[in-house]
């Protein structure tokens, strides 16, 4: 049971149904929740997350052989057979599927769906033949915040894109991160990742562009949702902290001790991002 749980991949998980309670509660406004909605996003995201996760575990279950931070998985020692794994995805992700198509809407099962097949289908494939494949996979991590939103709203409109663009460059930062202090497991696994192809300085570049990028984004975000103005300059106060941490350490320090230091402070932007979206409405 353990090795199915850890299977399930369950801080990846949280951290996704977190945003989608983000988004819930940013266009709920907090006036009336509907906690039998909010019960069922949750439930339904959480399935499709999870499965999600157990058909990644199944079909990179041979490539994690060669890379010494997963070759210890149950799925990559075969303790736990890749079929089974396969089997329960399934089983998840249709729970999950008709749990919002039931009693959410079509809208938020539809970028469900997409999220699950860019994270399944595209990402697995790009991450194995192109160093664009962390861009290829920002969907599957940015829809959750964007699925919470619709689940109330009903509607893709300019706030929707804004939360999705906010986690697109947030998770570019932030994995380019990973990339750079894990470029040895990446480079083990023969994953042609943006480090490995471009050489550490351009990603470092890179991250520096993305984070400024979600500054911009999160700015966005603050004007398009009417998000108030506590919101809006602290998001981009942090944001513009975080560049900070970036552009002066980049001289100065290794760059795994770099890297490693920008991937802790975005786990703590997300959650202040998390946090602000949740209360924006309530904040003046």
């Amino acid at each position: 049971m353990k090795d199915y749980f850890e299977a399930l991949k369950p801080e990846r998980t949280f951290f996704n149904v977190m945003m989608a309670a983000a988004g819930f509660f940013l266009a709920s406004q907090w006036r009336r929740v509907d906690w039998w909605l909010f019960l069922a996003a949750m439930v339904g995201t959480s399935l499709l997350v999870m499965s999600g996760c157990l058909a990644n575990n199944a079909t990179d279950s041979q490539l994690d052989t060669r890379m010494p931070r997963t070759r210890k998985r149950a799925s990559a020692t075969g303790v736990v057979p890749a079929r089974n794994l396969a089997g329960l995805a399934v089983l998840l992700g249709g729970i999950g599927l008709g749990v919002l198509l039931a009693w959410v809407n079509w809208l938020t099962a539809l970028l469900g769906v997409l999220a699950y097949l860019d994270y399944v289908v595209l990402y697995a494939w790009t991450k194995r033949t192109t160093p664009w494949s962390t861009l290829a996979g920002t969907p599957a991590g940015a829809l959750p915040l964007v699925a919470g939103y619709t689940a109330v709203a009903g509607r893709f409109d300019a706030v929707a894109w804004a939360l999705a663009l906010v986690m697109v460059f947030w998770q570019m930062a932030h994995f380019y991160s990973i990339g750079i202090y894990r470029l040895k497991d990446y480079k083990a696994g023969g994953l042609p990742i943006w480090p490995a192809r471009y050489g550490v300085k351009n990603t470092q570049r890179w991250i520096l562009a993305y984070v400024l990028l979600y500054v911009l984004a999160v700015g966005w975000l603050g004007i398009a949702g009417n998000m108030g103005t506590v919101f809006f300059w602290s998001m981009i106060w942090l944001g513009l902290y975080w560049l900070w941490l970036g552009v002066t350490g980049v001289r100065s320090q290794a760059p795994e001790k770099w890297a490693h230091r920008m991937f802790g402070f975005s786990l703590i932007t997300l959650l202040l991002l998390a946090a602000g979206v949740t209360l924006s409405p309530l904040l003046p």
